[in-house]
């Protein structure tokens, strides 16, 4: 893997994800993303496609409240469709299933402080991706 900081898009095959975002048109943009989340949430031993997970999963984190934008000279150049709702839990999951495995890209960090803000930008995105709890109204007052 070519990978050259903890960023999103800051591999090689993060960066050649965004190179096919941008070869199709919007509405395939989301199949690509719905289809790399849902590969890796279902997958059983390596995770194959964790480095573009983790790009998909920032590209919808960027369109929720708190996430920030993917203005990575690396990341796709088009401007991405809004993404559906449901694709925020499917993005958690899939990084959850990253963040939890130890034999995946995890392990490739060869400098401590490298994985720690890998980590870092990991849980970032969960925090953002994760749906905000219900709001229960406790008392209903009437005037």
């Amino acid at each position: 893997m070519g990978t050259w900081d903890t960023g999103p898009f800051d591999n090689d095959t993060a960066a050649d994800f965004a190179n096919a975002l941008d070869e199709v048109g919007p509405e395939e943009c989301e199949a690509l993303v719905r289809g790399v989340l849902t590969r890796t949430v279902d997958a059983t031993g390596y995770l194959t496609e964790a480095e573009e997970t983790v790009a998909a999963a920032a590209l919808i984190a960027a369109q929720c409240p708190g996430g920030g934008p993917v203005d990575t000279p690396y990341g796709p150049e088009t401007p991405m469709p809004v993404f559906p709702t449901d694709l925020r839990t499917l993005a958690d999951e899939a990084l959850a299933r990253i963040a939890g495995d130890e034999a995946g890209p995890a392990s490739n960090w060869v400098d401590p402080e490298d994985w720690k803000q890998w980590r870092a930008m990991l849980n970032h995105l969960r925090a953002v991706l994760a749906p905000p709890p219900p709001s229960i109204a406790l008392f209903d007052i009437e005037p």
